[in-house]
């Protein structure tokens, strides 16, 4: 095996065994092992047996800590001004710029309620209402990640949610200024200092001192991902995250050591993450590839490129540029780059992916920070029934029904047949009392 084998993986779509080796590259089981499940059980039952001092006690333990009661775990509001009014001016700008952005995306999400009225006076419609409460979970240590508060708060806030509670991890007491700062400026109520399983059951259940929210978003390790599926249905959860993917489509045209870079993007968030490019055009694939091994040693994180490059990368030949859409959808990526000439023209031929990156231009990485768009994305293939989060995740709709007499008598008799037919003569008789002779 050549040394550009091991590097990243070379399929070809033409090969016999094909669909066998991506489907292959593409499995990632995010179902944590029974130890993890019962790590996670025993946290989420003991802080909701015991409140702040389990999740005081698990804290310490976890992130390496020493602190007494939860008061040395909530970041007041004047300490996350004062984290923003200490950045230096290029990141502050930076920061508030990011934030305008996602602002101004967001506000044109925001659904209206509606109603209309039928020719009997009956009127029906929806109505639309925030959460009251939404929990961010923003990971901590290593992965600090400022941008995650901004796209994880701008849209509560949008959406109207009158208290965001925000909970981020501090191992060994070390606080991320730029996570802070981003914080105060996406408009969140109350930060608390405590992350994992523990800070899930704070906001799934509430304590004596973080609120019970009604819904908790934010990526998080195995931890977290199994503590959220594990509190669905107490409160409402915007997704498992699975790691971080980008698909590219190119038409060879676009510069290889530009590519090469789009994918380092994403394989440099972890070991599990996942880059792929498609073309048709084999020399190009080896431009890239021949790139890739040239640019990688200037990485910071070439170890974990290199790692994910190798377990999870794949540079492969295509037939066509309608053959590259077909694996395209079947992957259904969380990102997905179209650096060709005509980006316009593939654009409708994709039915699943979590975010769409048209043209040479457009990096994957500016979606990430700047662009306006939500960066939390559907992962693992879910982008075939998922979308990406939005501040229509952080309110709910209630039917409006509101019969005239007319109305009624004539809904009365068409319910009364069909409860009937099910045996439930009460709601039948219901509905009867309402039917005009």
């Amino acid at each position: 095996m050549s040394d550009k084998a091991i590097l990243i993986n070379r399929l070809s779509a033409a090969d016999s065994g094909f669909d066998a080796k991506l489907d292959a590259l593409l499995s990632w089981e995010g179902v944590s092992n029974d130890e993890v499940q019962a790590r996670v059980t025993a946290i989420l039952d003991d802080v909701k047996r015991r409140g702040d001092q389990a999740v005081v006690e698990a804290t310490n333990r976890f992130d390496r800590m020493d602190v007494a009661d939860m008061d040395a775990l909530r970041l007041t509001p004047e300490r996350l001004a004062a984290a923003f009014d200490g950045l230096p001016v290029e990141q502050r700008e930076a920061l508030e710029c990011a934030a305008e952005r996602v602002r101004r995306y967001h506000e044109r999400q925001k659904p209206t309620g509606w109603q209309y009225q039928e020719p009997d006076g009956t009127v029906l419609g929806q109505k639309v209402t925030p959460l009251d409460r939404a929990g961010i979970y923003v990971p901590g240590g290593k992965a600090a990640y400022p941008s995650s508060v901004l796209m994880n708060a701008i849209p509560a806030h949008v959406a109207g949610v009158s208290e965001i509670i925000m909970v981020v991890p501090t191992p060994d007491g070390v606080l991320n200024e730029l996570v802070l700062a981003a914080a105060h400026l996406a408009g969140v109520s109350q930060v608390f200092t405590i992350g994992g399983a523990q800070a899930v059951a704070a906001l799934a259940f509430g304590t004596q001192s973080v609120p019970r929210v009604d819904k908790i978003v934010g990526p998080g390790n195995i931890y977290v991902a199994t503590a959220k599926r594990a509190v669905f249905g107490q409160v409402g959860i915007d997704m498992i995250a699975g790691p971080s993917e980008i698909l590219v489509i190119s038409d060879g045209q676009t510069d290889p050591e530009w590519l090469a870079m789009d994918l380092f993007s994403q394989a440099e968030h972890d070991e599990d993450a996942q880059a792929i490019l498609l073309s048709w055009d084999a020399e190009h694939l080896e431009s890239v590839g021949e790139a890739i091994e040239r640019l990688l040693p200037t990485l910071e994180r070439e170890a974990i490129v290199r790692a994910s490059l190798s377990r999870r990368g794949a540079l492969i030949y295509c037939e066509s540029e309608q053959q590259a859409l077909e694996i395209a959808n079947r992957v259904a990526p969380e990102h997905l780059e179209l650096s060709v000439a005509e980006p316009e023209r593939l654009v409708e031929q994709v039915r699943h992916a979590g975010a769409i990156f048209m043209g040479r231009h457009t990096a994957e990485a500016l979606g990430d920070y700047c662009a306006g768009p939500n960066h939390v994305l559907p992962t693992s293939g879910t982008a075939r029934f998922s979308s990406p989060l939005g501040v229509y995740d952080f309110q709910k709709r209630s039917s409006i029904i509101h019969c005239s007499p007319e109305g009624a008598s004539t809904l009365g008799k068409t319910a009364s047949v069909l409860a009937r037919g099910e045996s439930l003569t009460a709601h039948a008789r219901s509905a009867e009392y309402r039917i005009r002779d």
